[in-house]
């Protein structure tokens, strides 16, 4: 039996070429049509590649959607190509609703999230015992906003750890939501611009002059902001019991 093409909707990862899935890789290695999303998926993905390539940033939905099914009902291999993970901000939802309305099947292959690669970048854990167990990734209204009781100053109540994606060229106005909801002045901040690209910038410092840096450093996009005590370096509040000789699991007595 032949097994059935599908639509591949593939993370490319952050930006360093080498952070893509082994079988993301093999995926544009065999398709027929790449369609990818812009300037921040690396051109190095893209070499030498025999499919047709075509760049969704000047296209709209209905024409990404033509080149797709088009192409996969020619019988061809088709990679949609995301950044990062497409499950984070990768508007991925309306595509698939596309597909399904014209009965085309798909598979979504994930990929390394820009989000965890500034943990990479910065040499930090994003959730700390006595720190903090919890992760937001979130982005302030802009020109699209944000779901109500989502707001900034809401979500940075639970004194979580932090990532603010999409909304770099707001930095005064997250910082004071981030104040507003009630991170103190100190509060380690570090802003990754363009994470895992060979033009990486990284900036830290804590609420009280990030936003100054940020300026003067002319980060404007493709940045994210990381906050909370995770990021600090001073002395661990407690560790993992993980490692812990006198915590007894599973897998090991104390």
């Amino acid at each position: 039996m032949v097994a059935e093409n599908l639509v591949h909707f593939v993370g490319a990862g952050p930006g360093d070429p080498e952070l893509i899935t082994v079988k993301g890789r093999r995926l544009l290695r065999e398709a027929d049509l790449v369609v990818y999303a812009g300037s921040l998926v690396p051109r190095a993905l893209l070499e030498g590649l025999s499919a047709a390539v075509h760049d969704s940033a000047p296209l709209h939905l209905d024409e990404i959607i033509t080149l797709m099914a088009d192409a996969w009902r020619e019988g061809k291999k088709v990679v949609r190509l995301h950044t990062g993970d497409p499950a984070i901000y990768g508007a991925i939802r309306e595509q698939m609703e596309a597909l399904d309305q014209e009965a085309i099947p798909y598979e979504v292959v994930p990929g390394v999230s820009s989000a965890t690669a500034v943990a990479a970048a910065l040499k930090a854990e994003l959730t700390l015992p006595e720190v903090s167990q919890t992760v937001i990734i979130t982005r302030r209204a802009g020109r699209t906003p944000v779901p109500r009781g989502q707001e900034l100053p809401g979500l940075a109540r639970h004194q979580a750890t932090m990532l603010i994606l999409l909304s770099v060229g707001m930095i005064e106005a997250v910082v004071a939501d981030l104040r507003e909801g009630g991170y103190p002045p100190e509060t380690p901040v570090a802003v990754v611009e363009k994470v895992s690209w060979p033009e990486e910038r990284v900036l830290t410092g804590t609420l009280a002059d990030i936003a100054a840096k940020v300026q003067t450093a002319g980060i404007t996009k493709t940045a994210i902001i990381a906050v909370g005590e995770a990021f600090g370096r001073g002395e661990l509040a407690a560790v993992s019991k993980l490692y812990d000789k006198g915590f007894g699991h599973g897998c090991r007595n104390a």
